[in-house]
């Protein structure tokens, strides 16, 4: 162990009579997400029901199952841009625009099948499948046409399965020029829409791809008197029409098109074999019946949303919203089911044991039945799970009232549900309501107490009448970031209503007297803190015998000699240990200052006071642990006993 020096003096007559000691400074915690960064492509497989997602970042495709689940993935593929899937689910197609190729993988292993190259500078950019080929859009602006791949024909025949320049019609003004979006229907074999992109005009058509070349069922050039830009097109199932950018219904009649109607304001689409419209605009995804402006269901949603695809059994609508930095695939139930709006107010507050009315609405944009009831649940301290009331009747208005008298204080939720019926979706919705307890008495003795360090201390909580529950939890609680907080025990109090705990009072500790209530007793807690001092003590050293002088034992030293003061205090981090000296003059014990002095991690530590050169002097040494100043808190202000010293010629 270092000897440490008083830093002020080399000789103890000098420190004698100085003023003071120069202080010493201190040492030094589901299942896999399906999430693109960059969307290219949603699409459904009703032969495996799985939904496949591109990912342009990556050359990534994912497969989720219905549920939202992430099954299988792929990557390396290259840029995609968008995919789709055979009419009978087995291949996926990726249009993969860097390497100017079509990949055909096996929809139920991601495996690729097979890659078709395109003979383009730009694309291929859009894909869709359609009377067994999968059609592809390529080209930059004012060059944009249509490409077809027979996954039939066997390149090692000599024929080329890829097929290019099939629309526009040449040597007529039927064509797209731009890169073209498509978009397929089950109940319309053999036809294709293509809305024109990439440059300002808006031309579209719906082309034939039955036949051994694709033939124009309807045009319109893009004079900018039907569309302004077309972002999405759907074929619309059971007529001649396609829904433009989610809103605008234009149909097709002797080869032109013209406006027939729309949907409310909307962003981009995707129609439902049954022709339910799902429609999304910014955050809020909605469903309308065909050729209605009447929502069917609507989803309001916390992000952007940026694609969305139908489930080919009308069970639900895939979404893909704004996650993070990129976009994660939702599940949206119901689609084709109203969804009712139910709102349920109880009062905020209310007496135990006395009545109080609950009241709300159901109401639904679809009518509802006559007569529709609603189920009620209360969920309170003595039914956690929650306790059946009896059903209440929804009024002609659809508003519904009725009374309960809760039998246990605390939180009580009123719950309300709708079942549902062939035309709605369940609903439910619930109101809490803070009813009253008594507050019960909770006492914890020895606060303030101080106590020697390692004392066993018995704490006492005592808590008054109660309903039921009796138990009473006690915590200890040291001081020091290094000491958590401990439950030291859980009983349930005597006769007398005590319960006690006894604590280990190495350190100053907040002790925590807990009772969590019950259905008529509200929750208390009460508090105690106690103080213990540290352990101290001081040895000499130096010295060549001891006697005494008055009533006090001395230790002698001879005047040029240095004693040594050895202190052992309880350790902790950073502490330090307070030297104080006073010299004896007059009659009179006068104080001469102190120095704090760092802990080694043994506890100990050596100082040496310098020697006074000079017979006849008496002086006296004690050290401290000061709360705060000696470095932490976590124990109470703590003095050894003092050590007289005397030197002599």
């Amino acid at each position: 162990m270092r000897t440490r020096s008083i830093s002020t003096a080399t000789a103890l007559a000098v420190l004698f009579s100085s003023a003071a000691l120069s202080a010493v400074a201190a040492g030094t915690a589901s299942a896999a997400t399906a999430t693109v960064a960059s969307p290219a492509g949603l699409v459904a497989d009703g032969a495996l029901k799985r939904v496949f997602l591109g990912d342009t970042s990556g050359g990534k495709i994912l497969a989720v199952d219905y549920t939202g689940k992430l099954v299988d993935s792929t990557s390396g593929l290259g840029a995609l841009s968008d995919i789709a899937v055979s009419d009978d689910g087995a291949t996926l197609y990726a249009a993969v625009r860097d390497s100017h190729e079509i990949v055909a993988l096996d929809a139920a292993t991601l495996d690729v099948v097979r890659r078709y190259p395109v003979a383009t500078d730009t694309g291929p950019t859009y894909v869709a499948f359609s009377a067994g080929k999968a059609w592809f859009t390529y080209g930059d602006q004012w060059d944009g046409d249509l490409g077809s791949v027979d996954p039939g024909v066997d390149p090692a025949s000599g024929t080329d399965p890829v097929a290019l320049q099939q629309f526009p019609t040449e040597g007529t003004s039927i064509g797209i020029w731009g890169q073209g979006l498509l978009d397929t229907d089950p109940s319309q074999p053999g036809i294709l829409a293509i809305g024109e992109t990439g440059i300002s005009t808006d031309s579209m058509a719906v082309v034939d791809v039955s036949g051994a070349a694709p033939t124009a069922v309807a045009y319109y050039g893009g004079d900018y008197t039907l569309n302004s830009g077309i972002g999405d097109i759907d074929l619309v199932p059971g007529g001649s029409e396609v829904l433009v950018n989610g809103a605008v219904r234009d149909a097709y009649a002797d080869g032109k098109f013209h406006e027939a109607g729309s949907y409310p304001s909307g962003l981009r689409a995707d129609i439902a074999p049954n022709g339910v419209v799902a429609q999304y605009t910014g955050s809020k995804v909605v469903t309308y019946a065909p050729n209605s402006s009447k929502v069917v269901h609507s989803y309001p949603q916390s992000t952007e949303v940026a694609a969305l695809e139908w489930a080919p059994d009308l069970s639900r609508v895939f979404t893909l919203v704004a996650s993070g930095t990129g976009y994660a695939l939702k599940v949206l139930t119901d689609p084709t089911l109203n969804n009712p709006t139910l709102t349920v107010s109880a009062p905020s507050k209310a007496t135990r044991a006395k009545k109080l009315t609950v009241s709300g609405k159901l109401s639904a944009t679809v009518a509802l039945p006559a007569g529709v009831k609603l189920a009620v649940t209360r969920t309170d301290l003595e039914s956690p799970n929650g306790k059946a009331l009896a059903s209440v009747t929804v009024k002609s208005d659809g508003t519904y009232a009725f009374s309960d008298t809760p039998p246990a204080g605390g939180t009580v939720t009123y719950t309300v549900s709708y079942a549902g019926d062939a035309t709605h979706s369940a609903v439910s919705a619930s109101d809490k309501v803070a009813v009253s307890r008594t507050t019960p008495s909770l006492t914890l003795n020895k606060n303030g107490n101080v106590y020697s360090y390692g004392a066993d201390v018995s704490f006492t909580a005592h808590l008054g009448s109660t309903y039921k529950n009796r138990t009473v939890e006690i915590w200890a609680n040291p001081y020091g970031s290094d000491k958590p907080n401990k439950l030291i025990r859980t009983a349930k109090v005597n006769s007398s209503g005590n319960v006690s705990a006894t604590v280990d009072m190495k350190r100053d500790t907040t002790v925590t007297a807990v009772f969590a209530g019950d259905a008529r007793t509200a929750a208390k807690t009460a508090k105690s803190t106690a103080y213990a001092r540290v352990t101290v003590s001081n040895s000499i050293s130096k010295h060549y015998k001891t006697g005494k002088i008055g009533s006090h034992s001395y230790y002698w030293f001879h005047k040029k000699t240095s004693p040594v003061v050895t202190t052992t205090m309880s350790y902790y981090k950073g502490r330090k240990e307070r030297l104080q000296v006073e010299v004896y003059y007059n009659g009179k014990w006068y104080d001469s200052g102190s120095e704090y002095f760092k802990l080694g991690t043994n506890g100990k530590v050596a100082v040496s006071l310098g020697a006074p050169g000079e017979a006849g002097i008496k002086a006296r040494v004690r050290t401290s642990y000061i709360n705060n100043s000696s470095g932490d808190n976590v124990n109470s202000t703590t003095h050894s006993s003092w050590k007289y010293l005397y030197f002599t010629k």
